[in-house]
């Protein structure tokens, strides 16, 4: 692989049809980090056409096998681990933490790989059946698997989705974000070099919108797992047709602070769960729901451990939280923030902006009707609103149009009951933040955050279609 070539059934090449490139840059400084192809349709075309023939050649090769090449892919990604960079402006910490985690996530998809069971079928507990038939499930690969990613993660949700296909069987084509391309790009070349055959990869680097149009709704794609906003989520829906789809959309993550709280630990999971990754993950702390009686203590918690968070040069060990993915959403989140304050908001602290950089931010006071809360923010601030009892708290939690995640902080364990059966989120905390997550526990939401569940082992399933199979005797 060189400084200008994409992955197209495993020969790395420039694009086919314009020859352009274009510049990955630093967000941080502007500073050319890598130069990439810009891909048009026979791209998608060539990669599509490449990924026929590997589904065809990979859905044939033993479990034992793929799960070989998989697990020499994951050693290459430990030994790389330097290789797959931070190009997207989080701090080198973070950036080096998530590479670290990339090894064990491909051998988890490797093993659920070669776990792909079936059910037997008892089908002479139906009327007029008699044991003279067999009943059983088969798994097969689905074919062609289209992966879009987002930025934010750059590697692992590349993973999440990459290694669980390839592990069923399934040839590949990843759209990566055109922001962070360069991990995709490293990450692919560890699956080549480990011995993937041709054609069962291929990623394409360019135009989001041409190029993930072309592909989810080329028929020959059985499946798409995408990872980005709802609104693209729902573009996906209409154009897809009949094909298997695995959402993983926005979220407006709340945590609920009850009275009798640890508010010590409370402020301390949100002043980390509000701001990894200057709030760009999905399950970041966006919403905080607190009771009049420990709304001012929660908040004389958090704020100087807000404060306290350093930003600056994301190459720097020094820095505790890097720039926002561009200059746009930089100004975008400045302005939410600002919003709100306009709307009757307090802001106790953060909230100004250099460069790519927004001070992050503590939001007090915030109508759970307004934007801030409503929206997904993907910026490093925290809307803080209070609730009188339970069933406000509740209502706020479940008052958007979103369900991916959810905290509680309570000593109770009825008030703890109660959050699991009551919220309305995929992922529900007890005594800590949403942003959490284990490689392989299921992590989906509910709403408007999406359909499917992403972790090694549901995405296995996800990436494979069942047959029923019937074997008919003669009757006795």
């Amino acid at each position: 692989m060189d400084a200008t070539s994409m992955l197209i059934g495993g020969q790395w090449r420039s694009a086919i049809g314009t020859g352009r490139t274009e510049d990955v840059t630093s967000p941080y400084d502007g500073s050319v980090v890598g130069t990439v192809p810009v891909a048009g349709v026979r791209d998608v075309e060539a990669a599509l056409a490449a990924a026929e023939r590997g589904a065809s050649v990979w859905r044939r090769t033993p479990a034992h096998e793929r799960m070989r090449v998989l697990m020499r892919a994951a050693d290459l990604a430990e030994q790389r681990t330097g290789e797959i960079g931070a190009e997207n402006g989080k701090t080198i910490t973070e950036a080096t933490a998530e590479a670290g985690r990339s090894g064990e996530l491909i051998r988890l998809a490797a093993f659920e790989g070669t776990q792909l069971y079936g059910d037997s079928l008892p089908l002479d507990a139906n009327p007029g059946t008699g044991l003279d038939k067999v009943g059983f499930t088969l798994r097969q690969p689905c074919g062609i698997v289209v992966a879009i990613t987002p930025f934010n993660y750059p590697a692992l949700l590349v993973l999440h989705k990459l290694a669980p296909a390839l592990a069923a069987g399934n040839a590949v084509v990843l759209k990566p974000a055109r922001t962070t391309p360069l991990t995709a790009l490293a990450l692919a070349a560890c699956f080549v070099d480990a011995g993937l055959p041709e054609g069962v990869l291929s990623v394409l680097t360019g135009p989001g919108g041409e190029l993930g149009d072309a592909l989810v709704s080329d028929p020959r794609v059985r499946k798409v797992s995408f990872t980005g906003s709802t609104r693209t989520g729902e573009r996906i829906t209409r154009m897809a047709g009949v094909k298997k789809l695995s959402l993983e959309l926005g979220a407006s993550c709340p945590v609920v602070v009850l009275p009798d709280a640890d508010l010590e630990l409370a402020a301390s999971a949100v002043a980390v769960g509000g701001y990894v990754n200057a709030g760009q993950v999905c399950i970041s702390v966006q919403r905080v729901i607190t009771h009049p009686a420990v709304s001012g203590d929660f908040l004389d918690a958090l704020v100087p451990r807000v404060q306290a968070i350093r930003t600056g040069d994301p190459s720097s060990s020094e820095t505790t939280m890097g720039s926002l993915v561009s200059l746009a959403e930089a100004k975008r989140v400045e302005k939410s923030i600002a919003d709100a304050v306009a709307g009757g908001a307090r802001l106790l602290t953060g909230g100004d902006r250099d460069g790519a950089i927004v001070a992050p931010a503590v939001v007090a006071d915030v109508d759970p009707a307004c934007a801030l809360s409503q929206d997904e923010l993907f910026g490093p601030a925290v809307a803080v609103s209070t609730a009188a009892d339970w069933e406000q708290a509740i209502a706020q939690a479940n008052g958007t149009a979103y369900g991916l995640g959810a905290g509680i902080f309570t000593a109770d364990v009825a008030g703890a009951v109660r959050a699991m059966r009551e919220v309305d989120a995929g992922n529900i905390h007890i005594n800590w933040t949403p942003l959490w997550r284990a490689d392989l526990m299921p992590y989906g939401g509910l709403k408007g955050s999406g359909i499917g569940k992403e972790g090694p082992r549901r995405a296995v399933a996800e990436m494979t279609e069942e047959k029923t199979v019937v074997l008919h005797g003669r009757p006795w």
